[in-house]
């Protein structure tokens, strides 16, 4: 990809997050281009390899008036290859040859391949998505080709409405024989408005069954109930709290010394040292709440402006999203690190900073050695990841550089409720069931309770062959998630925090992270139980991206529980008096 190409990538993604050269209007007579994009196995549809790959031929026509591409359908392995077929607005075509195929050993190989692992192909006309069965084969094992296309397009004043393709024309697979191709258009006018046309693509049956709305009524109950228990668990404990603790600020020092002292009020000088890898831990937490305002901020959008319909618009999107909002990281994992004391701001600016997009290209990078060594589509070109890169270091890291800047001057300062010691104190011995490990390891089965039936929405939607649109229940879901996570959070550090452990800033982190521990474990059951995927390249590219899909979800969450501790860990030691 040259530097020109280069450039315009940058300028798609910067300046139009839903590019789109062309107005969807025509003239009669007018061109309608053809665009052949994909074909892949059915049951892995996440591989695909150029059309042209396979030995297919084009049209007689060469030339087109205009071709786009974007960031978002680079990413995700849009390979439009201009079809060679005549089409123009409202003028109908009657049967016509526009190539032939000679099946020699080759042609033959690879036509009987596709066939047999039932490929499928993708095509768009008017970014409208068209799809197609190459051939099949019957109870004979003898192999077939569909080599008749009948295009039937309708139009409603000067835009295209709907597009339906019938394959015809089975043609035995012989060695050594000819597969002519054919095409056929028809036009007729339709009653359907243009801003419904893509409704004939999505399922409301499948989104929009009992299932989904109970499980949103089921989180949203498990909501109420957890909020109000631990309202009331420790609003209650609380409460004998500061009883006993008002009562011990009555006694003498002798008296004091000699009473039984337990419980969170014993570490008021430790709870707010800072925490063991405080870079780390700051990065993260920027990290998070940047993810948490992307993904509040393209669901918004999505909901808004219908971006599911746009071809690549949603990932464009979020990586303009995603730079744009580079200030949220900056500002807010600067000004936690400022206020434990860290010195090292520019070191943690720039680990912050690179944290997510690190974690992002590095997966991908791996991935897409084994998409190259298959020639898929989704192999990632060259200058794409240079594209990317520019973002990262010309976008990205000034923004955090900004973000850190204005976080360490606004909120910078500490403010502490208590002193901290000079010298930490020992951690007593306690339950087993009261170690960090264990409240870690405990505290993401309810959070992913109230989201493991959403989740199988959502992974239909990206690994088979459904189109997810329902982003309002994404938003509640999403809601529900932060609530829960918290409530659970508040309860797993007030546990710690009373067997006299200080260490809650990693373990509220960690245990509301340990969500995405059980989101990867379905993962594996979605996997073998719900899914017919196969082969080497589908296995890396589903466990490789669910695995990156866990870690941004972990980290989302692990901020939310940190956030929801850290404001009850600073009310609670702020309203003991503390000697």
């Amino acid at each position: 990809m040259g530097y020109t190409r280069f450039i315009l990538l940058i300028s798609l993604v910067v300046f139009h997050v839903n590019c789109d050269e062309h107005d969807h209007k025509y003239a009669p007579g007018e061109e309608v281009i053809i665009w052949m994009n994909t074909v892949g196995p059915y049951h892995n549809r996440q591989e695909t390899y150029e059309y042209y790959s396979l030995p297919f031929c084009k049209g007689h026509k060469k030339t087109i008036s205009h071709y786009h591409e974007t960031l978002g359908e680079a990413l995700q392995g849009v390979e439009l290859e201009f079809s060679g077929l005549d089409v123009k607005f409202k003028e109908d075509v009657s049967l016509t040859q526009f190539c032939s195929v000679k099946l020699t050993p080759a042609n033959y190989d690879a036509f009987s391949y596709a066939i047999r692992h039932r490929y499928w192909y993708q095509m768009y006309i008017d970014d409208l998505p068209v799809w197609g069965i190459v051939g099949e084969k019957n109870e004979d094992d003898v192999l077939y080709m569909w080599t008749h296309k009948k295009f039937e397009i309708g139009y409603n004043g000067d835009q295209i409405v709907e597009i339906n393709l019938t394959s015809e024309n089975k043609v035995k697979v012989e060695e050594g024989g000819d597969l002519p191709f054919t095409y056929q258009v028809t036009w007729k006018q339709s009653q359907m408005t243009y801003e419904k046309r893509y409704e004939k693509y999505l399922d409301p049956g499948f989104f929009q069954h009992r299932i989904h709305w109970f499980s949103i009524f089921n989180s949203f109950m498990m909501v109420i109930f957890l909020v109000g228990l631990v309202s009331m668990i420790l609003m209650r404990t609380l409460r004998k709290d500061y009883a006993r603790y008002s009562k011990e600020d009555d006694l003498d020092d002798m008296e004091r010394d000699l009473g039984d002292e337990y419980g969170w009020k014993q570490v008021h000088g430790d709870v707010f040292r800072m925490p063991s890898y405080p870079t780390i831990l700051c990065s993260l937490i920027g990290s998070g709440y940047h993810l948490a305002a992307v993904t509040m901020c393209v669901i918004g959008f999505v909901i808004m402006g219908d971006l599911y319909m746009g071809r690549g618009s949603i990932m464009s999107t979020i990586i303009f999203v995603y730079a744009a909002t580079s200030p949220v990281n900056g500002f807010f994992g600067g000004a936690l690190y400022s206020r434990q004391g860290g010195k090292q701001w520019i070191r943690q600016m720039i680990v912050s900073a690179s944290f997510i997009p690190g974690l992002v290209c590095g997966s991908t990078f791996l991935i897409n050695f084994v998409a190259m060594y298959y020639k898929a589509s989704r192999a990632i070109p060259f200058g794409t990841m240079v594209a990317i890169a520019a973002i990262c270091l010309f976008v990205i890291l000034p923004l955090t550089l900004v973000g850190t800047v204005l976080g360490r001057n606004i909120m910078g300062q500490p403010n502490n409720p208590c002193r901290v010691n000079p010298v930490a104190r020992p951690i007593p011995e306690k339950k087993w069931f009261m170690e960090p490990s264990v409240i870690i390891f405990l505290g993401g089965i309810l959070p992913f309770g109230s989201i493991f039936i959403e989740m199988y929405f959502i992974f239909t939607s990206f690994w088979a062959y459904k189109i997810y649109y329902v982003y309002g229940f994404m938003l509640l879901v999403f809601l529900i998630l932060a609530t829960v996570t918290v409530c659970v959070t508040i309860v797993c550090s007030y546990f710690l925090l009373n067997a006299e452990d200080y260490r809650w800033q990693w373990t509220s982190f960690l245990s509301a992270a340990s969500t995405a521990i059980y989101v990867y474990m379905y993962s594996f059951y979605y996997f073998f139980f719900k899914t017919k995927m196969f082969g080497f390249f589908q296995t890396v590219f589903y466990f490789g991206y669910m695995a990156l899909f866990s870690a941004a979800l972990g980290i989302m969450c692990g901020t939310f529980g940190y956030i929801g501790t850290s404001l009850f860990v600073w009310k609670i030691y702020s309203t003991v008096k503390i000697d």
